[in-house]
Formats: structure tokens, C-alpha cells, sequence
């Protein structure tokens, strides 16, 4: 059960930091934290990653409760005793809590990361996208690494 303590950290965290920027920041204002390469860039997006389909919040309700359901539903069925699998479902779970909290109360989300390198501008994003990003890469680490087990790869 301890991955629905990472789960609600991910989400107090989550909320935690977006309310920090909606409390202190102008929507628009940037703060320099690393010259160059990160900013606290205070953004709203009633979208997806990068925002896609904004506008559309019904369906992002949708698709999020079905998420939620079927992540819950893993992590009881399937999970249990496979910590990087169960620590991997904990942060795309936190991750989808925390940007729908947004999305019912708000009808948008907070964005506030931004990152540059060079001349490109990576989407700003917040504490929940980065732990869906987290999730799915540690996923990504159990799958490899279980394949592996169940051939007898060493």
C-alpha cells in the first residue's frame, strides 16, 4: 500500500506548487531560477500535454475518471509484490489526480516549468506532468527489465 502514499505525494506536491505560482505569480510572468535553461513561467492550459484538444474538458474528465479506474484496478489485481511496477502506476496515478483536480476545478491546468536548451523552447509543464513522464519511463524500466526476467536473460 505504500504506492498510495506516492501517489498522494505526487498530488499534495502537485497542488502544493501550482497554488504557490496562482497565489504569487501574474499569468505570464517569468522568473529566471537557472539563466538560460529553467523558468518558473506562470501558464494556464485548458489542453493536454503540449496543449492538445484544448477546449475540450469533457473529454479530459472522461478519459481521466477511466484512467484512474483502471490504474486503481492494476495496481489491486496485479501489482502487489512488484514494487517498480507498482511504484511506476503510483506516479501516473498522482500525476492524472493532480492535473484533474485542475481540470474540476478550474476547467484548466497551472503550468509553470519551463525548460530551454538552445533556441528551443520544451513545453512548460508542472509537478504532475513531470510524474506521469516519471511513471511511464519507470514503466518503460519494469517491462524491460521483466521481459528479461521472464526469457532468462541475465
Amino acid at each position: 500500500m505504500y504506492y498510495y502514499l506516492i501517489t498522494l505525494a505526487v498530488v499534495a506536491l502537485d497542488q502544493l506548487t501550482k497554488w504557490i505560482v496562482v497565489q504569487n505569480m501574474e499569468i505570464g510572468q517569468k522568473i529566471e531560477v537557472i539563466p538560460g535553461f529553467l523558468y518558473w513561467t506562470s501558464y494556464r492550459n485548458d489542453g493536454a500535454a503540449w496543449s492538445i484538444l484544448e477546449g475540450h474538458m469533457w473529454f479530459f474528465y472522461l478519459i481521466t475518471v477511466v484512467v484512474i479506474g483502471i490504474i486503481i484496478y492494476i495496481m489491486q489485481k496485479y501489482a502487489k509484490g512488484k514494487r517498480l511496477f507498482s511504484i511506476s502506476l503510483a506516479f501516473i496515478l498522482g500525476g492524472a489526480i493532480g492535473n484533474f483536480i485542475d481540470r474540476v476545478l478550474h476547467q484548466e491546468v497551472v503550468d509553470f516549468v519551463q525548460t530551454v536548451w538552445g533556441n528551443y523552447y520544451f513545453p512548460i509543464f508542472n509537478v504532475a506532468d513531470a510524474s506521469l513522464s516519471v511513471g511511464v519511463v519507470l514503466m518503460l524500466v519494469y517491462v524491460f527489465v521483466d521481459d528479461r526476467k521472464t526469457k532468462g536473460i541475465k
